[in-house]
């Protein structure tokens, strides 16, 4: 699409300058100024929401916020200049805060240049706020083993990157752990006297709020935003270890309690207001220690002891009912708090994003959220198991987050338009690559959405042992898929820009279109004694799956050091080296048995049991359980 559109930057309001010239300069093409170009002007005004009116000349944009602003050029970006209806519009947000949390803790630290990149395409989207999930990965003065080897972000990283999304209308939101979750810092000797729990903080020792206080001093530090979010959830087994040692027996509904109260203080004696996930209250109230648990109870007194000035952030990435989701809304508000809601782009435990789950999820949770009238949500993008998912898979499903946020019912078509206009890349095709993990005749044959990580548990279990193997149904059908999905992948891949992310999910289903079938028809063979059939599997399967893994692990490397710190790429690396190594061993060990060097390949000669319930398209398998039948890892 011409460029047709001039933002005359100096004519237009102080506060939009900066962000302004953010946008011209990523899209020179379409907001260059060229002869006949329409002239964007902005107009502040004091109603909500955005107005923008176009003519032959000019195009007008009516705005409250900065916000408004760039979800404007964002709609602009994506329309057709000839259609009346796509440069004249009207929209208001349903809530006033609506944003993203990445998780950046789980060895992928982000390059500030990807955040940008991210920053800048959800502001476009109409985004307006960012939490950078950081467990230790910030710098706390005094402290050199935060963040030891971990590619911590430092404080100017973290202003610049605060400045940045201030211009384009977002805000960045420090976002910390101060109870669970900080098994990261609580490995190291120099913090063995703040351990009650391998992963939760010493509640109640003086010298832990000590630590709080600086903790908290150094995540505010980089942000204008006098908001923080302090984390606090799956504190599983709270005053159970050293806690109990010193202090007693004590209820944990009182420890986590009484621990909230004292980091609320140390928050509003900087000028911060706190926000904690709310899991914990509802988990305590549990038998089954389940957050989603309808037959919890938080006792009376213990919800009127939670302290105020706190808000709490109720998590769900799992309902596809708005019903449940209203139901816990309902829930949080009887605890005496009006709650933030994040629900989730589907990116953890897998290498692409579930998208099909994350647009039923995240639909039903904003359905929920504007009939009860909710001001603000966000989605999180965590990074469990080794955040080996590509960051910008999770694109379309901020698309549809934004969409919804502005629409009820919003137009598909204009969606996928904004899309390949602000992500430069094909929104069906970044969809069609979830079919890695959910391939479509396995959705029609259940009748419904699976997260689970399928392209993940089979790259990784053991090409001899292949526990995963006896949890698949029908592994012809399934390896045509990975063969037919890799080759529509690759030829996506070929289109330019944004489209280049597809090359990794093409690979990965070029291997596993080998890897399906490899120990299945090594068995079969092995087992007749069909040493001609072995032969030619070595031959010919092998080597091809050889080949690949090592191309798709020079494609994951190259995206990783392009949008990462290489902190944490050994964790992933060595998953790869441990795979490339049991593929060499495996030929050679083939070539003796072949040979007749060696009398046997025992490991071909068991018999694969069933270890789960369900099919593997519907379990998530993390890497240490998939890849090993030994607890050693």
């Amino acid at each position: 699409m011409t460029a047709c559109f001039k933002l005359n930057i100096n004519a237009a309001p102080r506060e939009l300058r900066p962000g302004l010239q953010i946008v011209a300069r990523a899209y020179p093409r379409r907001f260059a100024g060229a002869a006949g170009a329409r002239a964007v002007t902005f107009i502040p005004q004091t109603a909500p929401g955005l107005q923008v009116a176009a003519g032959p000349a000019g195009c007008s944009v009516r705005y409250r916020t900065r916000t408004d602003v760039f979800r404007a050029l964002g709609r602009l970006l994506g329309a057709d200049p000839r259609d009346a209806a796509a440069v004249n519009f009207t929209e208001t947000a349903a809530f006033d805060t609506m944003g993203l949390m990445l998780d950046v803790s789980r060895n992928g630290v982000y390059l500030p240049g990807t955040l940008e990149q991210f920053i800048l395409q959800s502001a476009l989207m109409g985004l307006n706020m960012l939490m950078l999930y950081t467990e230790d990965t910030y710098e706390v003065p005094g402290h050199p083993f935060f963040g030891y080897l971990r590619g911590r972000y430092t404080v100017r990283e973290l202003q610049a990157l605060d400045q940045y999304a201030g211009a384009l209308g977002v805000e960045m939101i420090p976002c910390i752990q101060t109870l669970g979750h900080l098994e990261q810092m609580l490995q190291w000797p120099a913090y063995g006297n703040f351990r009650d729990t391998e992963k939760v903080l010493l509640a109640q020792a003086p010298h832990t709020y000590q630590l709080l206080e600086q903790m908290i001093a150094a995540a505010a530090a980089p942000y204008n935003s006098k908001r923080i979010h302090i984390g606090m959830d799956e504190a599983h087994g709270i005053g159970s270890g050293r806690f109990r040692k010193l202090f007693g027996e004590k209820r944990p509904f009182d420890i986590l309690n009484r621990h909230l109260r004292r980091v609320r203080n140390i928050c509003q004696t900087r000028g911060l207001r706190p926000m904690i996930w709310s899991d914990m209250y509802f988990r305590l109230g549990s038998k089954t220690n389940s957050y989603y648990d309808e037959t919890s109870v938080i006792p009376r007194e213990v919800a009127k002891a939670i302290p105020r000035g706190v808000d709490l952030v109720y998590w769900d990435y799992y309902h596809h009912d708005a019903a449940f989701y209203e139901k816990w809304i309902a829930r949080h508000r009887a605890m005496g708090a009006e709650p933030v809601m994040a629900g989730g782009i589907y990116t953890w435990s897998r290498f692409w994003t579930a998208l099909p789950w994350a647009f039923n999820a995240t639909k039903a949770c904003l359905q929920a959220c504007r009939k009860t009238r909710l001001r603000e949500v966000f989605l999180t993008m965590w990074g469990d198991d080794g955040a080996e998912h590509n960051l910008f898979s999770a694109l379309p499903g901020v698309q549809f987050f934004a969409e919804h946020v502005y629409a009820g019912r919003p137009d598909p078509d204009r969606m996928r338009a904004s899309f390949h206009a602000i992500c430069r890349a094909d929104f069906d095709a970044f969809v069609l690559a979830a079919e890695l993990d959910s391939p479509r005749h396995l959705r029609r044959r259940t009748s419904s959405l699976s997260a689970a990580n399928l392209s993940k548990a089979l790259l990784w279990q053991d090409p001899l042992l292949a526990m995963i193997d006896p949890q698949i149904s029908d592994p012809q059908r399934l390896a045509r898929h990975y063969r037919e999905l890799a080759a529509k992948l690759a030829r996506a891949a070929r289109a330019g820009g944004q489209n280049a992310q597809l090359r990794h999910p093409a690979l990965l289903a070029r291997a596993l279109a080998v890897k399906v079938m490899l120990r299945r028809n090594l068995a079969a063979a092995y087992q007749s004694d069909n040493r001609a059939a072995m032969k030619k599997i070595a031959a010919v399967e092998l080597p091809e799956l050889r080949r690949t893994v090592r191309q798709l692990w020079r494609a994951h490397r190259a995206y990783w050091l392009a949008c990462c710190k290489p902190h944490g790429w050994e964790t992933v690396e060595r998953r790869y080296g441990g795979l490339i190594a049991r593929l060499e061993s495996l030929a050679e060990r083939l070539d003796d048995y072949i040979s007749r060097r060696t009398p046997a390949i025992p490991e071909l000669a068991e018999k694969l049991e069933p270890i789960w319930p369900e099919l593997a398209e519907h379990i998530v398998v993390h890497y240490p359980r998939g890849s090993s039948p030994s607890c050693i890892k």
